[in-house]
């Protein structure tokens, strides 16, 4: 895959897809949002990649819109760029049937902290933060992150980090239960690598399919998930990772999980 604004890296079934305008802090313009949306689509076709990794290149994970990118137009419709950049991406995240990792390596901001809330587990540098910077120049939440917040963080610090501002450490991320990790900035690779070694062997349609149980499970009642669970623990239990699995378990040995 070549891209001008990405790096898009496949090693064995892991697939890393980096943010790669270091020089503006990964800050999105128009070609790295289609770029993303397209490096999303290929990443969910390709049967080989069964954990997607996304990061940031140099000190940032992603500073959300590059505002000097848009200063030239005279008026920029702020509905088009989110349905034709910003959702496209959110929508392609959350509907993957494979597990997204965020390696967050420095700041996400803005459009940028809602790409890392839209992964699946993010695994966080001490020296990286999070904040909903819409408010510093009168705009609001996009990019799902009225979505996810709220969900994460419960609607009073929610209101509180999206209407002032506020920056979150790392650790209080952590604390607060916005990220899965958080690890010395020289133990990141090797946290991120421990993570999807797991992913890159775990039984991916499963994976798949819980992934969508907990993104339905937002706005359904008890009745509605337990039929849903029904559903998709038939189509798990005609895979050939159950089928592997329950082999292995009788003959005691470790399950070789082919992500089918």
């Amino acid at each position: 895959m070549n891209y001008n604004c990405i790096l898009y890296t496949k090693e064995g079934n892991t697939l890393t897809i980096t943010l790669n305008r270091p020089d503006v802090f990964n800050a999105f313009n128009d070609e790295q949002s289609y770029e993303l949306q397209d490096a999303l689509k290929a990443a969910k076709r390709d049967e080989e990649v069964r954990v997607v990794v996304l990061t940031g290149a140099g000190k940032a994970f992603c500073s959300g819109q590059d505002l000097k990118a848009i200063a030239g137009a005279e008026k920029r419709s702020f509905i088009d760029s989110l349905h034709k950049r910003y959702n496209p991406i959110i929508r392609e995240m959350r509907n993957m049937p494979k597990p997204i990792v965020c390696k967050l390596n420095g700041v996400a901001a803005g459009a940028g902290c809602s790409l890392a809330l839209a992964s699946d587990f993010i695994i966080a540098s001490e020296n990286a933060s999070l904040i909903e910077v819409f408010i510093n120049v009168g705009l609001v939440l996009d990019s799902g992150s009225s979505f996810f917040l709220p969900r994460l963080v419960g609607s009073a610090r929610a209101f509180e980090l999206s209407t002032m501002g506020s920056k979150v450490s790392a650790a209080q991320a952590l604390e607060w239960g916005m990220i899965n990790r958080c690890v010395s900035a020289d133990k990141l690779d090797e946290e991120t690598k421990l993570i999807t070694d797991y992913y890159a062997n775990a039984p991916t349609k499963a994976i798949g399919l819980m992934k969508k149980m907990l993104n339905k499970s937002f706005n359904s009642d008890l009745e509605t998930m337990l039929e849903y669970e029904a559903y998709c623990q038939e189509t798990a239990g005609s895979s050939a990772d159950n089928k592997e699995g329950v082999a292995a378990f009788n003959e005691k040995r470790k399950p070789q999980f082919k992500g089918q």
